[in-house]
């Protein structure tokens, strides 16, 4: 900002500050909140700023000679909200183009009023965002109804402005979790390399490793994984730069690259950057839930989760999810129990379109897997006694119910909640494939690498359950037994491509459901 523009601006506070101290009256201020629609003025936080106000008598905060400092600070703060991975279009933008620009002139006296007052709105909005989300997560299905408000935004905002700490707001109030401030970091230094003149997404096409894969080299250092695009590199730095690299996209880091490294490296940087401020957002979003309370949290595409106690995180597993074409929905909810010995009841979907030809080639299937034959009624009848061939899809009277045991479907253990897709977490008998990168699996439901560990964890205060299971190990047909979990622990199932683990470490996976269509963009 040029010296010239910086006094035009502080004239122009000054001379509005006067005209605001004769008009502004706090009678006039108050009489303009029972007079006016808020919403109709273009407020998204209508009644936090009226709190704002009521809370400081109906004075005015950043229209006068004292609040001039202050409103500098939060135009600053508005204009860097990309920094913190936000929109500055979001807090009355038409408001800061012509303050910013020292354009602003109030007319009449309600000129003023809004001006004071969509001030504080962007304030209350930024700050909101900051510490809680900038928008509501979306689920298939919600059980839980949970919307952040473990802040009183207009009194934290009130109470820098009184003890002129407005400058600190952020560096003492956004959150200090490593994880948090990775990507933060991380959306900094994409934002920086996408600003510089003459970026251009490098698109490689080559297998080579060497030096004469410029579109390699100049990847790697847009990536932020070397220093410079121009420096030169053997291929044995180029073979452990790139293994590097493939860990950060969730890839057997080999150092080859084959055509699944290609298209991950390939992904555009704004593409990227948006997967990182979905996340952040999320993150901000579970800071209220997650400090009070202990939750449960499952990434789809990571294929990880996460369970926090009080903020902190006390247990990862790998987990299984659906396949593409039987994908885990994205929900929230509540467990409520944990079955020890569950009974698999197979889906009429899996059990006529998947068991049913196999049964009709030979029904000693059933009993070789350990499956029941189950009535209208409910009663275990024998499949001897069954036509299976004249079965299909639309006629199939019957449920199928594998029974406990090492082979069964579920494991030892499954965590109930309630959604409306059957979904649930469960322990699995194939556990070799918690050995691959991409544990996409499952019809659905989500498997637990550590199924013990969490269900421990759920029956703390019942640990006797738990105990006996895991000294009795797998016992055939044993009858399922229900033990009410020690408190209703919330569990999120969510969809992120760009994620966290417990070591504060982010990566990005593999947009399995192509819910993200940037992600699949193709440059050239």
């Amino acid at each position: 900002m040029t010296g010239n523009r910086k006094i035009i601006i502080v004239f122009f506070i000054i001379l509005l500050s006067a005209q605001l101290k004769a008009q502004l009256v706090p009678d006039k201020l108050k009489l303009f909140f029972s007079s006016s629609s808020l919403s109709s003025n273009g407020l998204q936080y209508g009644k936090e700023v009226k709190e704002f106000y009521t809370a400081k008598g109906f004075h005015i905060s950043w229209l006068t000679t004292e609040g001039r400092n202050n409103l500098a600070l939060l135009s600053k703060y508005i204009n860097h909200s990309s920094d913190v991975g936000l929109r500055q279009q979001d807090y009355q933008p038409e408001l800061f183009k012509t303050y910013n620009n020292a354009l602003f002139s109030a007319i009449n006296e309600k000129d003023s009023l809004l001006a004071e007052i969509k001030f504080t709105d962007a304030a209350i909005h930024f700050l909101h965002d900051v510490l809680m989300g900038n928008q509501q997560e979306q689920f298939s299905y919600d059980g839980l109804n949970y919307q952040p408000s473990c802040y009183d935004i207009p009194a934290i905002i009130n109470q820098y402005l009184v003890s002129g700490k407005f400058s600190s707001l952020l560096n003492e109030l956004e959150s200090t979790d490593a994880a948090y401030l990775l990507i933060k970091s991380k959306i900094f230094f994409f934002r920086q390399i996408i600003s510089t003149g003459n970026f251009k997404d490098a698109v490689i096409t080559s297998s080579k490793i060497n030096n004469t894969n410029r579109p390699l080299i100049i990847r790697l250092y847009q990536l932020g994984f070397i220093a410079s695009d121009t420096a030169m590199r053997n291929e044995a730095a180029l073979k452990t730069t790139i293994k590097e690299t493939q860990t950060l996209f969730g890839l057997l880091n080999d150092g080859v690259l084959r055509s699944t490294t290609l298209e991950s490296f390939n992904v555009p940087l704004a593409a990227r950057v948006a997967e990182l401020e979905y996340t952040l957002n999320t993150l901000r979003w579970l800071n209220c839930i997650k400090q009070s309370n202990h939750i449960i949290v499952v990434n789809i595409p990571s294929a990880t989760l996460l369970l926090y106690e009080h903020g902190k995180i006390v247990l990862e597993s790998r987990v299984i999810v659906g396949k593409r074409s039987t994908p885990t929905p994205s929900l929230c909810s509540k467990i409520t129990e944990v079955i020890l010995y569950p009974y698999w009841t197979v889906p009429n979907k899996i059990a006529t379109q998947e068991l049913l030809p196999v049964i009709k080639r030979n029904y000693a299937y059933l009993k070789a897997n350990n499956f029941q034959v189950l009535n209208k009624q409910g009663k275990v009848i024998n499949p001897a006694n069954i036509d299976w061939h004249v079965l299909s899809r639309n006629n199939f009277p019957y449920t199928i119910r594998q029974s406990t045991g090492c082979d069964n479907s579920l494991g030892l253990i499954k965590l109930n909640f309630y959604n409306p897709f059957s979904v649930y977490l469960h322990d699995t008998p194939w556990k070799y494939l918690f050995n691959f990168n991409k544990r996409y699996y499952s019809h659905g439901c989500i498997r637990l690498q550590k199924a013990m560990e969490v269900a421990h964890y759920i029956l703390r205060d019942n640990t006797f359950a738990i105990d006996t299971l895991e000294e009795k190990g797998c016992l055939k047909n044993q009858a399922p037994i229900t033990v009410p979990a020690s408190e209703t622990i919330p569990v999120f199932v969510f969809y992120h491509t760009a994620w966290i683990d417990s070591a504060a470490s982010l990566s990005f996976h593999e947009d399995v459901y192509n819910k993200f269509p940037a992600l699949h963009k193709e440059l050239h």
